[in-house]
This record gives C-alpha cells, structure tokens and sequence, in this order.
C-alpha cells in the first residue's frame, strides 16, 4: 500500500487535506481563525440637481444647498460633511455647513461649489449658479466717473478751430459748466422716473439715446398715457444753438430753466418741484451725487436743473462719419464720403442751402426760423410761425420730423424744402426765389437720394451707443 504522503491530494480525505496544508494558522495549537475582509465604502452620489438661485444686492438671502439632507443619498447611511466655494468672490455671501446666506453687495453671476464628503474617504461634489440682481431703483454707476467736459473729452479740432466751428455758438454759462460729476448727476436724474408724479415717466422717455435723443413717435407719451401736442425734439449739440433759447418756440430763455419745465407739466410728469426734491432726498445714493457734484448732499429745485442741463450740453455729436474727415481740422471729405454722398454734401452747402439754417460743422440754426410749413399759420411757434432748428446730427435715426412730426422719412423732408415750401409772411430769408416766391430746387430723384445719402453721415452711433449716456438704472426682471 502507498504511504499516505506520496497519495494526491485530490485522494484524500478533507480533513486530512487541510491538517497538510496547516489550514487555520492556528500554529503549534492547530486552532483554525478565518480570515476577515473590511466592508466596501460607498460614496454619496447626487440625487437632486441644484436649480440656479436669485438674490438681490442689499437684500438678505439664504439657502440650504442640501436642500432638506436630499441633494446628496449614501447607501451606506453615513453622516455627510459639506465644504462650499464661490466664485468669483466679492459676492457678500458666505458658507456655513450646507447653507449660503449674506446679504449681496455685488450684482453678477456667481458659481457655488459643493462638495458631500462622509468620514471614510468618499466624497462627490456638484456646482449651481447664484445670479444676484441689483437693487431696484438705484443706478450703477462706475468707481471713476464717465468724461463729460471739454478738459476730458478733447473735442476734435473742428469743433474748436477753423472758419466752421461752433465754438462761437456754446451757449454754457460761466455759472454752470460741464463737470463730470454735474453731469454724472444729470445722467441719473435724467433716466429717474421719480422725476414724474407717478413714477412712470423720465426725461429719456421722450428723448431716447438709441434715437439722438429724440423719440419715434410722433407725439410722446405722458406719466397718464395723454400725448403731447408736439415732437420731441433731438438734442445732441444743442448747447451750440446760439441764443440758447430750448423748446420749438423758444419759451424757455435757457437749458437751465427748460429741464424743470416738463417735471410740472401736467401731461407729460404731472410733478411739483417740492415733491420732486423730498422723493430724491429719501434716496440713499442721491446724497453722495449732489455732494461730488456741487460741495455737499442738499438737494434743491436749482442744483437739479444745472445737472440737468450739464447732461444736456454733454451731449455732442462729434463722432460720425462726417467727422472722419476731419484731420486736424482740415476736411478730405473726397477720401472719406462715397461720390453719392460728396454728391450730397456739395448740394448741402451748395444749391440747397442747408447749411443757411443747419451751419457750422455742429450742424445748428442760430434762432428759430419760419420753414414754410404752412401758408396759414396756426401754431405760431416762436412768433408768425418760426421754430427752433435742432441739430441735424442722428437725423437719420430721428423720425418723424418738424415740431408736429408731420414727416415721416427724409424723403419727405426733402420733397418739402424741394417743391413744398409755402409762402408766409415771415417765411426764412433764405427759402425765398429771387423773385421773393418760395424757392424751388427742381432737384433730381438722383440728387435727392444724394443728399438723404449725405444726411446719414451725419449719424454718431458712438454717441448712440455710448454708456456714458444710457440708462444707469438696471433692468430687473
């Protein structure tokens, strides 16, 4: 018989195979100890998306970003820790445990970053967006204020020298010249609705930046839906109309006392100067305004018309195509305008005689003037039917047309001063024939489209477009 040390393992009995192979590790004593193997960990895992929150600055916030101990499940049933970033800082909001709170100072788009970890090393992280909207009813205005007057904005050398510069014409008073922070003011003041007695309706209601300051419709819209009885009127580089005389019929004798005169009138703000300043003096952000502007935080019926009207006069259209060709003050008009439009500009201050009332490179009458409208003078304006000659810069963008708007496109306006001007006793000088008949022009189709081609170069969308100039109120949804 084989001894049992050369049979096959396979041939034994179990429990003599596992006293060779030493199963149990029990050592001299052979006692058996069976191995042990640790349980396996699992991480938590998201179970519900984190939707993107809305805050306000100035307002307090709070939110559990566990949203109840159900964003994150462990299998396990492990007790979970948070650990919370936001990005970029400066928010105003902080994280303790699984909840953001604070009150926001910053408006913008925030990233939070979440990360679930329980005790054994297993973790799993999502992310969410807190976007935190401005406060409503007060402006954003920039740490270093916009340029606005002469010394910083460096007007162009056609605007300050040379036989064509309105320079002449400025009508700033020495009592109130353009300063930044006057006109930083003005901005504010010009976009506030609480300017009007129900809050509704702001001086850019009528004057749209977008549109050279002027409005689309034909009569605009007042604080209770009546419309006025005439056009807004443009009013880029209206501090160089020469007497300085604002409204179509000249009523108000300067800018100063035209910006308070739509506050009181009854359709358009339907507001009281005394209310005006004690709705103003409840806003925290006026006080540091008036103060930059004009020494210290009182607030009066006065210092809002002088920023006002420092708004106003910043408004200058020295940014359009006609302007390119300048250099130095000397114009290459050839090198810059299309042949239609040199075309134009030739008749501008040729044949047509534009420029009798539209002169000087700021593109602005002297005094008012009668344009042959009508024969029988109904609205007699400033007097036998003259109105004020706004600038013709954005004249493009700027339908309809006249202190009625009875013109709706340039076309129009040329066909008029082309063929349609009506005899009147005080008709301008300048469209009267020789003869002293209304004057017609007879000109082409070719020419008239030149000269509604020249017009267009008088389109600034620098000014347009320009921040400095828009509503510094935000939009909240």
């Amino acid at each position: 018989m084989p001894s049992m040390s050369n049979l096959p393992l396979r041939c034994l009995p179990l429990a003599v195979v596992l006293l060779l192979a030493g199963c149990g590790g029990g050592g001299a004593g052979g006692s058996v100890t069976p191995n042990t193997v640790p349980p396996v960990n699992h991480s938590p895992v998201v179970a519900k998306t984190l939707a993107t929150q809305t805050a306000t600055v100035a307002s307090a916030f709070s939110f559990d970003t566990s949203q109840g101990s159900t964003t994150f499940t462990d299998s396990d049933g492990d007790a979970l820790t948070y650990s919370i970033s936001i990005t970029p800082s400066g928010s105003g909001l902080a994280a303790a445990a699984a909840v953001v709170s604070g009150t926001p100072t910053t408006a913008g788009s925030y990233t939070v970053a979440l990360t679930a970890a329980d005790a054994k090393g297993g973790s799993v992280s999502t992310s969410f967006s807190i976007t935190v909207l401005p406060q409503p009813g007060v402006p954003i205005l920039p740490a270093t204020a916009f340029s606005y007057s002469d010394a910083t904005i460096n007007l162009p050398a056609q605007f300050r020298t040379g036989p064509n510069n309105p320079s002449g014409a400025d009508n700033t008073p020495v009592s109130n010249v353009v300063t930044n922070a006057g006109a930083t003011l003005g901005r504010v003041l010009f976009y506030d609705k609480r300017l009007s007695v129900n809050d509704t309706v702001s001086c850019a209601s009528c004057h749209v930046q977008a549109n050279g300051f002027g409005d689309t419709r034909r009569f605009s819209v007042g604080f209770q839906g009546a419309l006025t009885t005439r056009h807004a009127m443009g009013l880029a580089n209206s501090r160089y109309y020469q007497n300085g005389k604002f409204f179509w019929d000249e009523r108000a004798a300067t800018a100063e006392v035209q910006v308070l005169q739509p506050i009181q009138n009854s359709t358009e703000m339907g507001s009281t100067l005394p209310q005006v300043v004690t709705k103003l003096s409840a806003q925290s952000f006026y006080g540091p305004l008036f103060t930059a502007a004009f020494g210290d935080a009182a607030i009066s019926s006065d210092r809002i018309a002088r920023a006002l009207a420092q708004f106003v006069r910043s408004m200058v259209s020295y940014r359009s195509k006609y302007d390119s060709a300048f250099v130095n003050g000397v114009a290459n008009f050839g090198a810059t305008l299309t042949a239609q439009e040199e075309q134009g500009r030739q008749l501008f201050e040729g044949a047509a005689r534009c420029d009798t009332c539209h002169g000087t490179v700021a593109h602005v009458a002297d005094s008012a003037k009668n344009n042959g409208l009508d024969a029988i003078v109904t609205d007699v304006g400033a007097g036998g039917g003259r109105f004020k000659a706004p600038s013709l810069r954005n004249i493009a963008v700027r339908a309809p047309y006249m202190h009625d708007g009875r013109f709706a496109t340039l076309e129009q306006v040329v066909d008029h001063y082309d063929s349609g001007v009506q005899d009147s006793a005080n008709l301008a000088p300048g469209l009267r024939a020789g003869d002293g008949s209304p004057r017609r022009l007879n000109l082409s189709v070719t020419q008239k489209q030149a000269l509604i081609a020249f017009l267009g170069t008088l389109t600034d969308t620098a000014l347009t477009s320009d921040p400095k100039f828009a509503d510094p109120f935000p939009v909240v949804r």
